[in-house]
């Protein structure tokens, strides 16, 4: 009877079985058909993606398109070997592992068991009998198995919560891939900047030098004073004690790039201490819709899958309320003598359907059920405070790319503006035609125009560089002008 009660039980468990608790939906966030910043980009919003599920993952298209293959290269590294990314894979695994557990839960639970005892009664259970009678042997083996019978769900949201967990670690992993790629190529980018501001002052120092070499010349010739003499000096050990401090930052990227490579900080100092051209820019830049960046940003699908998980806890303490029922069952064997174990008459077995309700626990229930909802409004309110975030993130780094391309553009001229003034103020000294006054402030002005515009060009590739990482990871297209006129056509 017992045994027909079972199957009964499980038919109907399979055909009735629901999940309790809210399913999870997507949030539906309002956000604008373009950026604000897109003037700021000389690029037009793109049409939002057909894939309006699949988050992107990691593409270092830009950092390849950027034609530096040094930088490339230190990219690919560090995705292999940089410790931060490991860290973040175990997580990665451990989540997995942690899914893998709680799929089990939704199938049976099979043990084996085995036992052999000496045993001895005592004189008052066995009055009257000698105690050689009174030992004797026990032997048993078995195998037990119980399966809970998932009605209401239980099981199964606390499946649909590990995997939701598994997606938000995996959305985590690619956000740190995200990071440390960027983290790379800004490194990269002021490391070339910076031996270009060492360039600059290491020239504008040796022009110095010549300046102050015709001064004393001028003066052994009685044509010079004093005064020039020390002025002129003055100004070229400033600039030359620009050229320590520029050194000491080349040094520093040089070990930064190294660490996030893994490796010892002075690997890479025989590898980039030649000077090389900063990475170049891409002409025009796409950034695609405000709604595609939300499905390209790691940060935005770990806080999606992590609310998704949150909704699937609160099935999974709705589910206390209804009682649980759990199949269970052993086959097994015992005897007196060890050679009888698994003869015909030993076997024993055991079918049972256990019931498992905690009505009077009620007010415990529907506090855990409380907290559960507490726990996903948190992170309905995290989710849509990283959509804003994304959306400013992006927003902020067009501005600041876009204003810093037009700033580099003026830098350039006013350097370019510089030199000119500085050759045209030397030629003029030596003719006789004005005074060292006006060579040693034009070439102030030389240094600190040529040093601004190696400044800003790097600026201006690492805001790049921080646009990329806010869009996560690349842009949708790069297009030339004519086919964009051809698009619009």
């Amino acid at each position: 009877m017992v045994t027909r009660l079972a199957i009964t039980t499980l038919a109907a468990a399979l055909l009735a079985a629901c999940a309790v608790g809210p399913d999870h939906v997507r949030p539906q966030v309002a956000v604008p058909d373009r950026f604000g910043a897109d003037d700021a980009t000389t690029g037009e919003a793109a049409a939002p993606s057909a894939d309006a599920t699949a988050p992107a993952g990691f593409d270092d298209a830009f950092l390849q398109g950027l034609g530096d293959e040094q930088l490339a290269g230190l990219v690919r590294d560090a995705l292999h070997a940089n410790h931060d990314l490991r860290i973040a894979l175990t997580r990665y695994d451990r989540a997995n592992a942690l899914l893998r557990g709680s799929r089990l839960d939704a199938l049976p639970t099979i043990t084996a068991q085995g036992e052999a005892a000496d045993v001895r009664g005592s004189a008052d259970q066995a009055p009257g009998v000698g105690r050689e009678a009174r030992d004797g042997e026990q032997w048993s083996a078995g195998i037990s198995a119980s399966w809970e019978l998932d009605l209401f769900g239980r099981v199964r949201r606390g499946i649909e919560s590990g995997r939701a967990e598994a997606e938000a670690s995996a959305a985590d992993l690619r956000a740190m891939q995200v990071a440390i790629a960027g983290e790379v190529a800004r490194t990269y980018v002021e490391l070339r900047g910076t031996q270009e501001r060492l360039r600059v002052a290491v020239a504008n120092r040796d022009n110095q030098q010549q300046t102050l070499d015709l001064v004393q010349a001028r003066l052994d010739a009685g044509a010079g004073t004093e005064f020039d003499m020390v002025r002129a000096r003055a100004q070229l050990e400033t600039t030359a004690a620009r050229v320590p401090a520029l050194e000491a930052q080349r040094q520093v990227a040089m070990h930064r790039l190294a660490v996030l490579t893994g490796r010892d900080p002075t690997a890479l100092v025989a590898t980039l201490a030649p000077q090389r051209a900063l990475p170049a820019l891409p002409p025009r830049i796409d950034p695609g819709a405000p709604g595609e960046l939300l499905r390209q940003r790691p940060d935005v699908a770990a806080a999606e899958a992590r609310l998704h998980a949150a909704t699937a806890r609160i099935g999974v303490a709705t589910a206390d309320l209804f009682p649980r029922f759990t199949l269970g069952g052993l086959i097994g064997s015992q005897a007196i003598d060890s050679s009888a174990l698994f003869e015909r008459d030993s076997e024993t077995r055991i079918v049972a359907l256990g019931i498992d309700w905690s009505f009077l626990d009620i007010g415990r229930v529907r506090a855990r059920i409380a907290a559960a909802d507490a726990d996903a409004e948190g992170e309905l309110a995290r989710y849509q405070q990283s959509v804003l975030l994304a959306l400013e993130d992006a927003e902020n780094a067009l501005v600041r790319h876009g204003r810093a391309r037009t700033e580099d553009a003026h830098l350039e001229r006013a350097a370019i503006d510089a030199e000119q003034a500085a050759q045209l103020a030397r030629a003029r000294f030596e003719a006789g035609a004005s005074g060292l006054f006006d060579v040693l402030d034009a070439e102030r002005v030389q240094l600190q125009a040529q040093d601004a515009f190696a400044d800003g060009r790097t600026r201006s590739v690492a805001s790049a560089v921080a646009l990329y990482r806010a869009l996560a990871g690349g842009w949708p297209r790069v297009l030339p002008e004519r086919e964009r006129i051809a698009g619009r056509r």
